[in-house]
């Protein structure tokens, strides 16, 4: 595979600001300061990570401690919007959320890069994906869609109302149950006040509305998919509310070199529940891709209960978009 080097514009030299007694890194597009952080090696194949729509960089932590380890390079940033980049009292589009991870991709050099994204982030890496295929090795895309089903788009206008009535509090009373399990949030309950506050004092009001209003005009990314020719690994969380498997299983039929994993017991937001997990997910997968290993074949797999166990081929003679053991019928 040839990797091809950017050099970054002008515009887009990396500047840093002082905030709260640290140096902090940001990249410049048009007005707007985007903030981001790099970690370990240099030289190392990089994965970059790309936030869902209420998340912010820090939550990918363990991803960061687990790669790094393993001799990945780490790239985390705030979406406009998000976190300590820039939130404009405007109208924020997807594509200067496109331009704005490529110009942390640019950060990166001419080495392997593997870019993750959940929800949110999964659209805007799947949009850079489309375009700049070429400048990726990998993509591992994780709770996402190419298209607003019905149910979705029903969900989306129904989120974006409840957040213009009842602020980011209501909203994230609205999210927490639909998008992570109750095993998680049994021992959480008594500090859900605490887990809430952070992202009440992160995620800005206005901010949020302008992410969620970059929908209101969104095209389906399902005939572009195609276009994606490098190794794709689609994770789904086997309970995902928001985001369910046929709406991956778009994913999986429309991009070539792709295969579907399963986390079991897992809702919307697994990343945030089974880090361990799928970290090496990750990690096995990029190594599996380094090493020529991977073959995806649109295949369907379901991911072991614990890191680092190997993945379960999905029985071939059930259908995986069912939640019973349904046998499989021919489409």
């Amino acid at each position: 595979m040839t990797y091809v080097k950017h050099r970054p514009a002008e515009r887009d030299i990396r500047k840093h600001r002082v905030l709260a007694g640290c140096l902090m890194p940001f990249l410049t597009l048009s007005s707007y300061r985007i903030r981001y952080e790099l970690d370990g090696p240099e030289h190392g194949p990089a994965y970059v990570f790309v936030n869902g729509l209420t998340q912010y960089a820090e939550l990918w932590g363990a991803y960061r401690n687990t790669l790094v380890a393993k001799g990945f390079r780490v790239a985390t940033f705030d979406l406009l919007g998000q976190g300590t980049s820039d939130k404009p009292a405007l109208f924020i589009s997807q594509d200067d959320q496109v331009a704005a991870l490529g110009l942390v991709i640019d950060q990166l050099g001419d080495v392997p890069v593997f870019l993750s994204g959940i929800s949110f982030g999964g659209v805007i890496a799947l949009r850079y994906a489309v375009v700049h295929g070429n400048r990726l090795t990998g993509l591992a895309v994780m709770s996402t869609f190419a298209e607003l089903s019905p149910q979705l788009l029903l969900l989306g206008n129904a989120l974006r109302v409840g957040l213009i009535l009842g602020g980011t509090n209501y909203l994230q009373d609205l999210l927490l149950p639909m998008n992570l399990s109750d095993a998680w949030l049994g021992p959480q309950l008594e500090n859900l006040d605490a887990i809430k506050r952070q992202g009440w004092l992160t995620n800005d009001v206005y901010a949020l509305q302008n992410l969620m209003e970059s929908f209101l005009d969104f095209k389906p990314l399902t005939a572009q998919l195609p276009s994606i020719k490098i190794p794709t690994m689609i994770l789904n969380g086997e309970f995902d509310f928001l985001t369910p498997r046929t709406l991956h299983e778009t994913l999986r039929l429309q991009i070539p070199d792709s295969a579907l994993v399963i986390i079991p017991h897992a809702f919307h937001a697994f990343t945030l529940e089974k880090p361990a997990l799928t970290a090496s997910l990750l990690s096995t997968f990029a190594e599996d891709v380094l090493s020529e290993k991977w073959k995806g074949n649109r295949s369907v797999w379901i991911a072991p209960e614990n890191a680092g166990d190997p993945l379960i081929p999905f029985p071939p003679d059930h259908d995986h978009l069912r939640a019973i053991p349904a046998a499989q019928v021919p489409r």
